[in-house]
């Protein structure tokens, strides 16, 4: 077969530093667009993407061409760089150094979509920390509290 071809899809999620709430609405769409730049340099198009003020929820289509820590590590690492450079509100800001990426079927790409356009609704009644315990409880990969939250 001369033809490689792939269809990953995968949710990543992650939080500032101490789920410290830094990200603020004056430069969300900012940041999203620059994180959506990045995807499209590592060849890994944007589905969805949206944030609240202490983490951050992306869809997208992992490339079958770079490796999927690799894609994390350039986005978190560029955006961070980014926004410090933005207004001193951001001066000390870091991405917490773990992550969650979970794969997405294409049958569920939708729901996924509309589950992370609600981020503010939904963190009305749940907070980061009870969310990425579901997660991960539901992607069958066990959360370790002593290096989740650090």
């Amino acid at each position: 077969m001369s033809q490689s071809l792939a269809n990953i899809i995968v949710h990543l999620v992650f939080s500032t530093k101490g789920r410290r709430q830094l990200l603020r609405d004056e430069e969300r769409g900012e940041l999203h667009a620059y994180i959506t730049g990045i995807l499209k340099n590592q060849d890994s198009p944007l589905i969805e993407i949206n944030s609240v003020r202490d983490h951050i929820h992306i869809l997208f289509g992992q490339s079958k061409n770079h490796a999927p820590a690799k894609i994390v590590e350039q986005v978190k690492t560029s955006s961070s760089v980014w926004i410090k450079g933005r207004h001193p509100w951001y001066g000390d800001f870091a991405w917490l150094g773990g992550y969650g990426e979970f794969s997405v079927s294409p049958i569920h790409v939708e729901s996924v979509r509309e589950y992370i356009q609600n981020q503010a609704e939904h963190h009305r009644q749940e907070d980061f920390q009870a969310e990425y315990r579901r997660f991960c409880e539901k992607n069958g990969k066990p959360l370790d509290e002593r290096y989740a939250w650090d």
